[in-house]
């Protein structure tokens, strides 16, 4: 298993093209929140319709918790805009039609020879692109439920915000005294 794809690893920041065409960095679009990031195998899977539909419709969770999402797609930048519209998706779609990100890591899905997607995998990562948990998507209940990110993201938002509980000893002492440097949207 490649480290990038086991927790405490920390994944690789691809530039990609996106769904409008723009490079984008994974370290960009996550910035200094926790991001979803899905490895898809294309816009051929039903089941990736399945998840992204799901994603999509909790999306405005997603926004509202400041978490970021990214899928990354071997489509070509066509099928990765179609795709991506398709679902309804409001986050960046990446297309890796040379499939860098299956070689780099060693997922191509080598019982589909006709597609050469690589294996589905879903990851939450802390900032900084490090990895809290990873799910193989190759069987679609591999994948994981809303619920189960909803629980991921607890956990990293609880680990990465120091503001996660305002009854924290200090913490009002130190809002009341004008450091915000704990609290997020504030500090520096």
């Amino acid at each position: 298993m490649h480290p990038a794809l086991t927790p405490g690893g920390v994944f690789p920041d691809y530039e990609l093209s996106d769904h409008t065409g723009a490079p984008r960095r994974l370290s960009e679009i996550q910035g200094g929140d926790p991001m979803i990031l899905t490895l898809a195998r294309g816009a051929y899977c039903p089941k990736e319709h399945q998840q992204h539909l799901d994603l999509a419709a909790f999306y405005s969770k997603i926004a509202v918790a400041y978490t970021r999402v990214a899928t990354i797609t071997p489509d070509k930048p066509r099928g990765t805009q179609e795709f991506h519209d398709a679902v309804g998706a409001q986050w960046p779609f990446l297309s890796d039609p040379h499939r860098t990100v299956q070689k780099d890591l060693g997922i191509q899905e080598y019982t589909d020879m006709a597609d050469d997607p690589m294996i589905p995998h879903t990851l939450v990562l802390k900032p900084g692109l490090i990895v809290h948990s990873v799910y193989n998507g190759y069987w679609f209940w591999g994948r994981p439920s809303t619920t189960d990110l909803w629980h991921d993201l607890r956990d990293v938002t609880r680990e990465i915000r120091p503001d996660w509980d305002l009854t924290t000893p200090g913490l009002r002492e130190q809002w009341e005294a004008g450091d915000r440097r704990s609290f997020y949207g504030w500090g520096s």
